[in-house]
C-alpha cells in the first residue's frame, strides 16, 4: 500500500466481458497495473476502483490470489461510478487502491469439503475462493456449487459454469420457470434445502442479496451446519476503505477493516444493520 493511502495505483483495463445484458447489466473487467506488480490480495478482499472525474466505488476482487497477471472485477451497473465503468473500453486507465478487508481463511479449510452458494452478482465475491480451490484441488475435499439468478439471462460466468457441470456438482436455479430451463426453479435457499449438502467436515460460504443470505443461512442451519461452518461477506456501504468515514460501521465494527468476511458465529452477534 502506498504511503498516501488515498492515492490509487494506475491500471489499464486489459479485457472486458459482458456477462449479462438488459436492465441490470454486468461486465467482468480484467486490469493490469501500469508500473510494477501493484498489490497482492486474499480471497474475499476488496479494492477501491477510481474512474477519474466520476468517483470511486468499492468492488470485491473476483480473481484468485494465485493469478498474478491481472485483477478481475465483475461489476453490476447501478450508479454513477459503475455506469462510467460500463462505458469504458479496453486500454482505458482507471485507479485501484487496496486491498481492503480480512479475506476468507482458505488455508484453514484444507482437507474440508466446501459448499459455495451465490445469488446474482453475489457469486463474484466468492468466485476468488472457488478459483483458488479449483487451482489447488488436492488441498480440499468435495466442492459443490449452488448459484441462482432471477432469470436465465441474469446468470454470470455462464461459460465457466457450463464447463464445470461435467466436473463437479453444480446446482443452478432461477426464480421463475422458463420453457427451456432444465435445472431447479425456485430461490437459492430452497435449492440448498432440496439438495441437502452434508455438514460433515465441511464449510459453506454464501453471498448474494441480504434476504438470500439470511434464508440460505437458515437452510444450512436446518441441515445441521454449525455457526462456525458458515461464512459470508458484508460489503454494504463501504466508502473510504480505511475506517475513517464511519459509513460502513455495524456497531463497533468497520466492515472495510474488520470484515467483509464473517462466520455466522461472529456475524449473528453484531447489530442487525446489514
Amino acid at each position: 500500500m502506498p504511503a498516501n493511502v488515498y492515492l490509487p495505483l494506475l491500471t489499464r483495463i486489459a479485457s472486458i466481458k459482458e456477462e449479462v445484458g438488459g436492465l441490470r447489466p454486468i461486465k467482468t473487467f480484467r486490469t493490469e497495473f501500469l508500473d510494477g506488480p501493484g498489490f497482492e490480495h486474499r480471497s474475499g478482499q476488496c479494492a477501491m476502483i477510481s474512474v477519474f472525474g466520476r468517483g470511486e466505488s468499492m468492488i470485491s476482487i473476483s480473481s484468485s490470489p494465485l493469478v498474478k497477471e491481472y485483477l478481475q472485477f465483475s461489476i453490476l451497473k447501478t450508479g454513477r461510478v459503475t455506469t462510467a465503468l460500463h462505458e469504458m473500453e479496453v486500454g482505458d486507465i482507471i485507479g485501484l487502491r487496496g486491498p481492503y478487508g480480512n479475506g476468507f481463511p482458505v488455508e484453514e479449510w484444507k482437507g474440508k469439503n466446501i459448499v459455495f452458494i451465490g445469488g446474482g452478482i453475489g457469486l463474484a465475491p466468492i468466485w476468488s475462493v472457488f478459483q483458488t480451490a479449483m487451482m489447488r484441488r488436492n488441498d480440499f475435499g468435495e466442492l459443490v456449487l449452488f448459484y441462482g439468478a432471477r432469470t436465465s439471462r441474469d446468470i454470470v460466468f455462464r461459460e465457466e459454469l457450463g464447463e464445470l457441470k461435467g466436473k463437479m456438482p453444480v446446482h443452478l436455479s432461477i426464480d421463475v420457470a422458463e420453457p427451456e430451463w432444465k435445472d431447479y426453479v425456485g430461490f437459492v435457499a430452497a435449492n440448498v434445502a432440496d439438495k441437502k449438502p452434508k455438514p460433515d467436515k465441511a464449510v459453506a460460504i454464501t453471498c448474494g442479496p441480504p434476504i438470500m443470505i439470511k434464508t440460505v443461512i437458515k437452510a444450512l442451519k436446518d441441515l445441521r451446519f454449525q455457526d462456525d461452518q458458515i461464512y459470508t461477506t458484508v460489503e454494504n456501504k463501504m466508502k473510504c476503505g480505511i475506517g475513517k468515514c464511519g459509513r460502513c460501521n455495524i456497531g463497533r465494527h468497520y466492515i472495510c477493516q474488520d470484515g467483509p468476511v464473517y462466520s455466522w458465529a461472529e456475524l449473528k452477534n453484531l447489530p442487525q444493520e446489514y
